[in-house]
């Protein structure tokens, strides 16, 4: 078994009320390792059909991105994880200076940053025919915007210890029909090269992990045999997968590792 050090670790994980996700993965993969966990999420309401929810496909990832976080926290009650959990806007400087404020007084410190959180565009106008002031907006104030401001106060807090793990998708440089999705995790992925230079000094290592085609809850049959067959590997990504991924970049194994984009795909998107 791999100890990747991180025991009482203070890690920051965005995006975790969906308990199919990644964000929840994650927070369950480090509470397993011994670290602490200041858990952020956000509500994000949009319609769903309550009947179609105990199945994967969009009702079902929608109805778990509406909610709050308690299927996630009674699963890290059951394994007896250290944890504080924040409802909150990282598009918002103010409520992300409160969130590290809040990580502070609980713990002292924040070792791991995780930026997990994400928007994007359900009404089919992201592309280049119907793309809206709004939607550029509202997808870019989380995915860049937010995540930019949550690695300034991450890199201003630093401690003796520091990683910094941003979530992009595989297809970030090509991604006909989701543009501003599609270009803001690219941005994010400039982004993390550029802060891997400018934090190096400070010894902390900025990297990027882009998942492939993940079964977050989002996946129905239908769609899942038509997408499977491109991927190489035969197989959806699971959650689980990106959390291992992460966990690595966050351990002590990875301390000279910065600056990557590490595509956890199946070879989809190379």
């Amino acid at each position: 078994m791999v100890d990747y050090g991180l025991k009482n670790r203070v890690v920051l994980i965005t995006g975790i009320n969906n308990p199919y996700g990644i964000g929840a993965a994650t927070a369950l993969a480090f509470a397993r390792e011994g670290a602490k966990l200041v858990l952020v999420y956000k509500k994000i309401p949009r319609p769903y059909d309550e009947n179609k929810t105990d199945r994967n496909g969009t009702d079902r990832y929608y109805a778990a991105n509406a909610g709050n976080a308690d299927a996630v926290e009674r699963k890290l009650k059951e394994i007896g994880a250290d944890y504080i959990l924040l409802e909150s806007d990282i598009s918002d400087e103010d409520a992300v200076k409160e969130i590290y404020s809040s990580a502070i007084k609980r713990y002292g410190k924040v070792n791991i940053l995780v930026n997990n959180a994400a928007a994007d565009d359900e009404t089919g106008s992201d592309t280049i025919e119907k793309i809206t002031p709004k939607v550029i907006d509202d997808t870019f104030a989380v995915n860049v915007r937010g995540s930019l401001l949550m690695m300034r106060e991450m890199i201003n807090h630093r401690e003796e210890y520091g990683r910094i793990i941003n979530l992009s998708t595989d297809a970030a440089q090509i991604f006909a029909g989701q543009i501003a999705y599609g270009s803001s995790k690219a941005t994010l992925e400039a982004l993390t090269r550029s802060i891997a230079l400018e934090a190096a000094q400070y010894g902390i290592t900025v990297n990027c992990v882009a998942p492939g085609p993940t079964q977050t809850g989002w996946i129905d049959p239908e769609f899942e045999k038509q997408i499977v067959p491109i991927i190489p590997m035969g197989q959806l990504i699971q959650p689980e997968d990106i959390a291992d991924m992460i966990l690595f970049l966050a351990g002590r194994q990875a301390r000279l590792l910065t600056g990557q984009v590490i595509k956890v795909s199946g070879g989809h998107a190379l």
